[in-house]
């Protein structure tokens, strides 16, 4: 596998009832403290509904975002295509792809809450066919097309672009997949990436890996797109690190109920459906399912190649963003991630952490010779001194 990329996917979650605008201006912080840790991307959510996931336009916080980092890239993660008139989708990304100066990336997707699509008159079949009209009119204005459409929401009359991507040809774009085949059919037709967001989050999504893949290449085949690029497909899991696993457990103490309740019995979105009454069975639900890691570095890692091994290769590995543990163990979990597991699956040839173990090894192994010249160095030089002095 080529260098994997490392990213945070944040919806987010947080408690409903808590200070709206501290809760932002915390993922704000988070987002600049994965910037300084080496990330590689942060997708952002779009949601209107259910108090918990809070961010209602992914586009102005990346703007905001963008300000307060340097090198990390930001996608929409996502624009509910469905919801928007596609000509001011498409026109949004290409100013914010100027502004950010080729750090934007567009994911899309048909909405994950029937309680957003519900306030506009939509269920959830409605989003999804919508997405496929709505989606192919943005590919084709990004490519610089005058477009025409009568859509069952929204009228275009030659609608085109005033400006072209910052980026050449464009960005990036991916479309999401949870668990129908919408998204990588779409993938496959447009030439575009891949979000799994719930391949990692349920059995049968893990299992549907390899799966979802498959069905991007037969439909990039059966349009004449090129064969797809693993890089481009992006996984979405979950995890919470700290020194020890008793440390990882006794961290999420702090939030873990109140996300598995989210999912229990607020949002309506079974795809996403997670089991577990108590805070240990939550943890093993987390665990023995095999849709993430709560524990160590070690068991962190053998989460990223237990996935790439059933998906056959992807592109980046996102963290989706939770508050199981207080900020600042929070804050240890992305550093613990940065530090000790995204080294061994990055770097040409080899890893980045195997270069620095074969340089310790090297070190090992000759210590002693090294060790003797450099006593005999000392020596030599002592006895050069003495002798100057005795000779005056």
């Amino acid at each position: 596998m080529s260098r994997l990329r490392f990213g945070v996917f944040l919806a987010p979650f947080h408690p409903a009832g808590q200070n709206p605008t501290l809760a932002m201006q915390r993922d704000l912080r988070l987002v600049e403290h994965l910037d300084d840790m080496g990330f590689d991307e942060a997708w952002i959510g779009e949601h209107h509904s259910a108090g918990s996931e809070i961010i209602a336009s992914p586009e102005i916080f990346i703007a905001a975002a963008a300000e307060r980092t340097r090198r990390i890239k930001f996608g929409t993660g996502v624009t509910s295509v469905s919801y928007h008139n596609p000509l001011w989708v498409a026109d949004r990304m290409v100013m914010l792809d100027h502004l950010t100066r080729g750090r934007s990336m567009l994911g899309v997707g048909p909405g994950s809450l029937p309680t957003d699509s519900a306030m506009i008159g939509l269920n959830p079949t409605d989003t999804r066919e919508l997405l496929d009209i709505n989606f192919d009119i943005i590919m084709r204005l990004l490519a610089g097309e005058t477009v025409t459409e009568q859509t069952p929401t929204h009228k275009l009359v030659d609608a085109q672009l005033q400006l072209r991507p910052y980026t050449e040809p464009r960005f990036d774009v991916a479309v999401a997949a949870v668990a129908s085949p919408t998204g990588p059919r779409l993938a496959g037709r447009h030439g575009t990436g891949l979000l799994s967001i719930g391949a990692t989050l349920t059995q049968e999504g893990f299992d549907a890996l390899a799966h979802h893949w498959n069905v991007v290449e037969e439909r990039a085949a059966h349009y004449g797109q090129p064969t797809p690029d693993r890089s481009g497909w992006r996984l979405v899991g979950l995890m919470h690190i700290a020194e020890t696993r008793e440390q990882a457990y006794k961290d999420v103490e702090h939030g873990i109920e109140q996300w598995f309740t989210y999912f229990q019995k607020v949002a309506a979105f079974p795809q996403m459906a997670v089991d577990g009454s108590n805070i240990r069975e939550m943890i093993d639900f987390i665990n023995e399912a095999g849709i993430g890691a709560i524990g160590t570095p070690e068991d962190a890692r053998a989460q990223v190649q237990r996935l790439a091994d059933q998906s056959g290769g992807f592109g980046a590995m996102l963290l989706l963003a939770h508050e199981w543990a207080n900020p600042e163990a929070t804050k240890r979990s992305y550093e613990l991630i940065a530090q000790e597991v995204m080294p061994h699956f990055q770097g040409p040839g080899l890893s980045h952490h195997e270069s620095t173990l074969r340089a310790k090894e090297r070190a090992r192994d000759t210590r002693s010779g090294h060790a003797e010249q450099q006593l005999a160095a000392v020596e030599h030089m002592t006895e050069k001194y003495a002798k100057e002095v005795a000779d005056g």
